[in-house]
């Protein structure tokens, strides 16, 4: 029988209703034949209630405790489906991750899976069970509770499905499939049927939110079939595969963009080795992440003018790192900006076609949109634009390179 691992997210076992209809999901697929396993989040605002409550205890609640709070979540949402199914005649047992034995290492909050021990999953499929797992949480070498994150039980599902050897793994969501870019921004965004792992490993990374980018990750490392649906709709979804069907003609897969950007600028520091370090080494130390980065000469050859791009979040503290920096380096100023966004085009098919960056560029200075910075990989092109011409960017170029939907 081909055995299925299916996720269902917050929104979709957000109300007893919604678990009864994730349950009806759940059976029709084993009336189909299939195996099925079932990975759960929480339902839908209930981890944000529970950390409401540690704040209100402790400011900064002890990491471990956090844990053990909140994978009381889940533990909720795999009862009641296991009852949704019992109730329909649809043999279940659940489980949570430290049952199953969903093994990470000890960074509480933050946790990495190790190893999945499926034995226990396995024996409950083979006496004819939906088994059902708590996704987002796990248990250390020393018996602790741990979770992975936001976002964690997209990993938790492909992880449950990479040990198993799960014929597929289904992501169910509030939208129906992965999009050449945000229908909220595009309305004429097309449902991709197919992606590769790249390409969405590239999206995710560059600002869409459909998954998270840890379960992309581990699903291209271990070989696992991905497809998105929707738990509201029926329909194909997307399916995420290693397979580049199609490349001569597919030169781009979709547009992502990222709102939360901040730019700031250092000029007129000494144009001498060590510079880029001695910019960004107090800025690593921070722990804050950098992404593009861009290097200029000065006019008078002497000196250099630095960029780079951060975490909006991070920016009050970048700027302040940098500004010391400047002091310390006798540059001329620092300046930064809050208002930018990353738009950025991403296609295994670029690999063989030429132009495609030309193209873009022509697309957006048709526009009147100027470019602050540009990076390029082999499969994606990102630049930064300023924030208020990210609607008319995002749907010059969906127009330039013919992403719309089909008439």
């Amino acid at each position: 029988m081909p055995l299925i691992v299916q996720k269902y997210g917050g929104t979709s076992v957000g109300s007893a209703e919604r678990i009864q209809a994730v349950a009806a999901k759940v059976q029709q697929s084993r009336d189909a034949g299939h195996q099925v396993v079932v990975v759960v989040s929480a339902m839908s605002g209930e981890t944000d209630r529970l950390l409401g409550l540690a704040h209100a205890i402790q400011v900064q609640p002890s990491p471990r405790e956090l844990d053990v709070l909140l994978a009381t979540g889940e533990q909720v949402t795999i009862a009641l489906l296991a009852m949704a199914l019992e109730a329909a005649g649809c043999p279940a047992r659940s489980y949570t991750g430290a049952q199953v034995q969903v093994r990470t290492d000890n960074a509480h909050n933050k946790a990495r899976i190790t190893d999945i021990d499926g034995a226990r999953v396995q024996a409950d499929l083979d006496a004819g069970r939906v088994v059902i797992v708590a996704g987002f949480q796990g248990i250390d070498e020393d018996g602790n509770i741990t979770t992975l994150g936001r976002g964690g039980s997209d990993t938790s599902a492909v992880a449950m499905a990479a040990a198993l050897k799960a014929d597929e793994c289904q992501i169910y969501t509030d939208v129906d499939g992965v999009y050449t870019t945000d229908p909220r921004i595009e309305p004429k965004a097309r449902r991709l049927p197919r992606i590769t792992f790249e390409e969405m490993l590239e999206m995710a990374s560059l600002g869409s939110k459909v998954l998270q980018i840890r379960a992309v990750e581990f699903a291209g490392k271990y070989h696992v079939p991905l497809r998105v649906l929707s738990s509201f709709q029926a329909g194909e979804g997307t399916l995420i595969t290693f397979e580049e069907d199609d490349v001569e003609e597919a030169k781009i897969a979709g547009i992502a963009f990222a709102k939360d950007e901040a730019k700031l600028t250092i000029l007129g520091v000494p144009d001498q080795p060590g510079v880029a370090y001695k910019i960004l080494g107090p800025i690593s130390e921070g722990n804050i992440e950098v992404d593009m980065i861009v290097q200029n000469i000065a006019p008078d050859a002497q000196t250099t003018d630095f960029t780079f791009t951060v975490h909006r979040n991070d920016y009050a503290k970048a700027l302040s790192l940098l500004q010391e920096t400047a002091e310390a380096l006798s540059a001329r100023e620092v300046h930064g900006d809050e208002h930018i966004v990353k738009v950025s085009l991403v296609g295994v098919g670029m690999r063989s076609h030429a132009g495609i960056a030309s193209r873009m560029f022509e697309a957006l200075a048709r526009e009147g949109i100027n470019i602050r910075m540009i990076s390029t990989s082999e499969i994606k092109i990102s630049v930064v634009i300023d924030e208020k011409y990210l609607e008319l960017g995002v749907r010059a170029l969906h127009d330039a390179f013919d992403l719309a939907q089909s008439s």
